[in-house]
């Protein structure tokens, strides 16, 4: 059980790493279609669009990112 817990909060950290990664790609360089750039994009869809669902709209600015990495942390935390 301690293997299944440790690999759940490893998960969430490196799923929180790469959703920063896909925003501050998206500040950077929001035009580009390279390889890395898809990746993250494949990786981080299904956990960001359920959120944009469910947020309301702001503009230009989409904090499905932030909420994501918030709920990703607090997961990896509370896990004993």
């Amino acid at each position: 059980m301690t293997f299944f817990l440790t690999f759940i909060k490893i998960l969430c950290e490196i799923l929180s790493l790469v959703v920063f990664l896909r925003a501050i790609l998206s500040w950077v360089s929001p035009g580009q279609n390279n390889m890395m750039t898809v990746l993250l994009y494949q990786i981080t869809e299904p956990l960001l669009s359920p959120l944009r669902r469910i947020l309301p709209r702001t503009g230009m600015m989409d904090f499905s990112p932030l909420v994501a990495m918030v709920l990703l942390q607090l997961i990896a935390y509370l896990l004993p």
